[in-house]
């Protein structure tokens, strides 16, 4: 029997992957990240959450940011079993907020997530 894959093994690639489609905004790059059957929760019990690849991909792009006015940081905060936990600083450009992040990724042992669920909240 082998040992369950641990988030830590995927989460920087998985993060470096969350930015690089975040800046590209290409569908295939966004479709990469995320297992078929996918939610991605833009607040926990999101009633309005992106559902499958398809899903995520029509809302990433709905929501789009401009690669130009954004930056963005985190860091680890820990893992459990498949799910990591980052904490993340979106700056915007111009006069837009700063939001603090939280992320909660659950990676299949492929690397991709099969649930993403983000807080943010606007710096005051």
């Amino acid at each position: 029997m082998t040992e369950p894959t641990s988030a830590r093994e995927h989460v920087q690639a998985w993060m470096d992957k969350y930015q690089a489609a975040w800046t590209s905004n290409r569908p295939e790059d966004i479709r990469a990240l995320f297992t078929a059957d996918a939610v991605y929760e833009t607040r926990p019990h999101d009633p309005h959450s992106w559902k499958g690849q398809d899903g995520i991909v029509d809302a990433w792009l709905a929501a789009r940011d401009e690669p130009d006015d954004w930056t963005f940081s985190w860091e680890l905060l820990g893992v459990d079993g498949d799910t990591a936990f980052v904490q993340g600083v979106t700056t915007y450009s111009g006069d837009r907020p700063t939001y603090d992040n939280l992320w909660v990724i659950r990676l299949d042992p492929g690397g991709r997530a099969s649930a993403f669920t983000e807080w943010f909240m606007e710096r005051g």
